[in-house]
């Protein structure tokens, strides 16, 4: 296995993120809405289920993109109704690679397209996994050993950024850069999947490129 420390403790230059200025971007909208699902949480779990029958378990692929602002990393997240935090991403669908379906979903939720079909993402590895043991059941960051059929898997996949890019987005959507010190631990606010991107990143090094 890959050792990620080298012979000092720290982190080899392999695993370096180049993390650049958050003005190297531009950030837009689009006459788009993504739909609200107003349902109950029976509804949901009943529509979940009934996926399950039909495909087996689904996989989530959501991707972690930094940029640098005021000497900081700060980790790229879509907002809804002012109050819900999301990791660009979505369901894989059946047949479909990880890396295709994050590129897929990275398209036609941050490019100015509507089509899905661009695909110049650097979709890097694989940093963390989310596991529902059960349609009602909370995730868990590792699969119970007693779990033989999991529900749904969610992966968290490293996309490193060119140095500028423009972003288009949802008109009912915004897409925030959050600092990663705000993130750590900020279950209440972000979710656990979302605050323990902080930990998943501590194998890595942070390159700042300055403006």
């Amino acid at each position: 296995m890959e050792d990620n420390i080298n012979g000092n403790g720290n982190p080899n230059p392999s695993h370096a993120i180049d993390i650049y200025p958050l003005s190297y971007y531009y950030f837009g909208s689009k006459d788009v809405v993504v739909p609200s699902k107003d349902e109950t949480l029976s509804d949901r779990i009943q529509r979940f289920k009934s996926n399950y029958a039909a495909h087996g378990m689904r996989t989530y692929v959501e991707a972690v993109m930094l940029v640098e602002l005021f000497k900081h990393p700060h980790l790229l997240l879509l907002q809804e109704r002012n109050s819900i935090y999301k990791l660009p991403g979505g369901r894989v669908r059946p047949g479909e690679s990880d890396v295709n379906g994050l590129k897929r979903k990275l398209s036609s939720k941050l490019s100015c397209g509507h089509d899905g079909q661009e695909t110049d993402w650097e979709v890097g590895e694989c940093i963390g996994m989310w596991w529902r043991a059960d349609f009602e059941t909370l995730q868990y960051p590792f699969l119970p050993p007693n779990v033989k059929w999991p529900k749904e898997c969610t992966k968290l996949f490293l996309a490193r950024l060119p140095e500028s890019k423009r972003f288009t987005v949802p008109k009912n959507q915004k897409l925030l850069a959050v600092p990663l010190c705000q993130v750590h631990e900020s279950i209440k606010t972000y979710g656990p999947i979302i605050s323990g991107v902080p930990q998943l990143l501590s194998r890595f090094s942070f390159n700042l490129v300055e403006s």
